[in-house]
C-alpha cells in the first residue's frame, strides 16, 4: 500500500510518501508545496490544488492521510488555514483517494510516543524510523509523521480482522 501524508498549510504544505507493507515502511518521496508569497486566496488554493494533483499523478498513492488542524488564537489565520487544508482535501478527493484524518495528537503519540512532542522531536523520530540520511525540512516531517500514523492504524485494523473481526458495510463486526 502506498500512503500519502499530507501537513495543510496556507503558505506551506507538508508531503510525504511510504510503502507499507506488513511492518515494513519504506521512504519513497517527501517535499513541500509553496504557495506564492503574497498571493490572493484564490490563486492559492490553485497553487494547492496543482500540487496535490502532480504529486499523486507522480507518485500514484493508494489512500490519503492528512492532519486535522487545530483552532489557533487568530481567527484570520485559522480561517485561511482551512480554506488550504480544504483545497488540499479537494484535490484528493478528485483524485479519487480514501482520506483518512489524523489529530496532531494522535501524530505525535504514534510516531513519538508523547502526544505534546514538539516538531524537532517528530523530525528526529521519522528520520530514525524512516533509516533517513539526514533530517527532513519540518513540514515534510510532519507529512511524513502522519503517514506513519496511518501505517500504524492501517495495521491495527488488519490485526483485529486477522483475529476473527470480520468487515461489514465499513465497520468491524
Amino acid at each position: 500500500m502506498r500512503v500519502l501524508g499530507i501537513d495543510p498549510g496556507s503558505r506551506v504544505t507538508g508531503f510525504g510518501v511510504l510503502d507499507i507493507s506488513g511492518q515494513q515502511r519504506v521512504y519513497v518521496a517527501s517535499g513541500c508545496i509553496r504557495t506564492p508569497q503574497g498571493a490572493t486566496l484564490p490563486a492559492r488554493v490553485a497553487s494547492l490544488l496543482d500540487g496535490i494533483a502532480e504529486v499523486c499523478k507522480h507518485y500514484q498513492p493508494d489512500v490519503a492521510a492528512v492532519e486535522l488542524v487545530f483552532v489557533n488564537v487568530n481567527p484570520q489565520s485559522t480561517l485561511m488555514l482551512g480554506q488550504a487544508r480544504g483545497a488540499v482535501l479537494a484535490g484528493l478527493v478528485m483524485a479519487g483517494l480514501p482520506i483518512s484524518e489524523y489529530t496532531a495528537l494522535q501524530v505525535k503519540q504514534a510516531v513519538v510516543g508523547n502526544g505534546h512532542a514538539d516538531k524537532t522531536q517528530v523530525q528526529h523520530m521519522v528520520q530514525r524510523l524512516l533509516r533517513l540520511n539526514g533530517l527532513p525540512q519540518a513540514d515534510a516531517a510532519d507529512a511524513l509523521a502522519v503517514a506513519l500514523t496511518h501505517a500504524q492504524n492501517a495495521g491495527s485494523v488488519l490485526k483485529q480482522l486477522g483475529s476473527g473481526l470480520k468487515m461489514r458495510r465499513g465497520r468491524l463486526t
